[in-house]
């Protein structure tokens, strides 16, 4: 299993980015591959993905903890995909957003084509994760709920 950190510093207030982040139907704009998201009550959501050519709906399971301020989610089927998304306050209107994904590589490889194991695969899973962290920022910095 394979972990990735990242984190970005938002413009807005830790509540905002909350909200955003338990929006699931605006994923597709800010989550590279996602086509259509829904919540499926029970703490599940239902993701279509772009995958290599074609599509795949995937079920995660999704909690919360710390407050309001920790996401944690996983797959419930193949690829074996969890995360943590966490939220910490820098002032009343900065937050920062530290999110947290554990990937086993050949899963990943096999289902989105993804470039061979090692550091070429690594770089290209934080190269997504980067962006869709940007995509969030904005998203939250301009269009404040």
């Amino acid at each position: 299993m394979s972990t990735l950190e990242e984190q970005i510093e938002v413009g807005a207030p830790a509540a905002e980015a909350w909200r955003q982040l338990h929006r699931i139907t605006d994923y597709p704009r800010f989550v590279d591959g996602v086509l259509h998201a829904s919540a499926r009550g029970g703490h599940r959501a239902r993701l279509d993905v772009a995958v290599d050519g074609g599509h795949r709906e995937f079920d995660a399971f999704i909690t919360d903890r710390g407050r309001n301020r920790v996401m944690t989610w996983q797959t419930l089927d193949e690829p074996h995909l969890r995360g943590t998304v966490a939220l910490r306050a820098l002032d009343g209107d900065r937050t920062q957003v530290q999110v947290r994904i554990e990937y086993e590589p050949s899963e990943v490889e096999e289902l989105f084509g993804a470039p061979p194991r090692g550091f070429a695969q690594a770089s290209a899973v934080e190269r997504t994760v980067r962006a869709d962290l940007e995509h969030f920022r904005d998203l939250v910095e301009q269009h404040p709920s």
